[in-house]
């Protein structure tokens, strides 16, 4: 059986980074819905993603978008996240959002197009140095709606060529992270569709360059995690976007349709050294709070990550060996599901007290008064949302 004190330390060393947009306004294409006390700025976002980290003790990294979290000065933004316990994650480069990437951004059939792409993404780099940020988190919404519309193989030159332009400005400690979404906003072609492309793009670039896992971007019945399995033997496995869906990328709180699925994905991570700090393998949250309080529901999402990696670290490996190699398909699978059925909620909060933290995060943040506080103060001035 795992050894407790093991697993115990396992989860107390486990960091989850949450998503500045996470704490700001979201919504659909069709509406957003305003809450009191959201951000009006970067500096709000990182007060509140403080408060994720002082009640779980997990989350002391903070993912940036630009630009909607630009600043004049990500010195000083640093030396603020710096100052309440935090540090900045990714910088998320942003080419889908300007009427010139109508028909793509690095894939785009203008040459200017593509240039003030690549510059954008330069510039994000040029960030990065300033807030010593290492992951450089790329998601492009380039593609096709009609056959015939451009030359498929064509556009994946173009995207080559950029990756490697900003593959090149990259520092010996930083990285790039390149997404991927098999459809949406592009409906007949995506430039980055699947892992496979991903992967590709990535193997050919070199070693700084690895696949991010958004749990949302797959086809129903897409099993994930095989692909975690693979780019983990491969080496290329370089984070996760972190969500749920149940019909396309709803970017619903983690583990909160298929909480099954986090746990077999989980399962692959640990089994496979996902959380080995040399692995460098990044645990984001990716979502947007539609309808339910912002930092109530980043803290329920970072709870779910805890839950399901604490599930998977109880699996017994000697026993799921054993039963494999004895070809035993009953006695492998009730290993799994074994770990799975444990309740393991009274372990973290076990964890948590001795770490000097309140058992029930969700419960502590809500005693605390800073919904209270932020609904009085954060009046005036407008909200910073997503796109903001």
């Amino acid at each position: 059986m795992p050894d407790i004190a093991a697993v115990k330390a396992a989860l107390a060393g486990q960091r989850i980074e949450t998503p500045s947009w996470g704490y700001g306004n979201s919504g659909t294409r069709f509406k957003v819905f305003a809450q009191s006390g959201v951000p009006r700025d970067p500096y709000e976002k990182l007060d509140d993603a403080a408060q994720v980290h002082a009640f779980t003790g997990v989350a002391p990294k903070v993912s940036l978008h630009i630009p909607w979290d630009g600043v004049d000065d990500y010195a000083a933004l640093a030396a603020y996240a710096k100052d309440r316990g935090l540090e900045l994650g990714a910088i998320n480069s942003n080419t889908f959002q300007d009427d010139d990437y109508r028909l793509g951004s690095v894939c785009h059939p203008d040459p200017k197009v593509r240039r003030k792409a690549v510059d954008h993404l330069l510039e994000c780099v040029d960030i990065m140095d300033t807030t010593g940020s290492t992951d450089l988190k790329l998601w492009f919404a380039d593609g096709t709606n009609y056959p015939g519309q451009d030359d498929i193989v064509g556009r994946q030159e173009r995207l080559a060529e950029a990756l490697a332009e900003v593959y090149g400005r990259l520092g010996d400690d930083q990285r790039m992270l390149l997404e991927y979404k098999f459809f949406e906003p592009a409906f007949y072609t995506t430039d980055v569709p699947d892992w496979g492309t991903s992967y590709a793009h990535c193997l050919k670039l070199g070693p700084k360059a690895q696949v991010v896992v958004d749990t949302g971007h797959h086809a129903p019945g897409t099993n994930i995690e095989f692909i975690v399995a693979f780019l983990l033997r491969e080496g290329k496995l370089g984070g996760f976007d972190f969500n749920s869906r149940f019909y396309a990328d709803d970017d619903l709180m983690v583990g909160s349709a298929d909480p099954f699925q986090l746990f077999r994905i989980t399962h692959e991570v640990v089994k496979n050294g996902g959380l080995d700090p040399a692995a460098n393998v990044a645990f984001m949250l990716d979502q947007c709070h539609n309808i339910e309080a912002k930092i109530p529901a980043v803290i329920r999402s970072v709870m779910n990550v805890q839950e399901a990696t604490a599930k998977a670290l109880l699996v017994d490996p000697d026993a799921l060996a054993a039963a494999q190699h004895a070809g035993d398909v009953l006695a492998a699978n009730a290993v799994l599901m074994d770990a799975y059925n444990t309740d393991v909620r009274p372990l973290l909060r076990e964890l948590r007290e001795e770490q000097g933290l309140g058992p029930e995060p969700v419960a502590a943040y809500a005693a605390s008064g800073w919904q209270e506080r932020i609904a009085a103060e954060r009046v005036g001035g407008e909200q910073a949302g997503w796109g903001a």
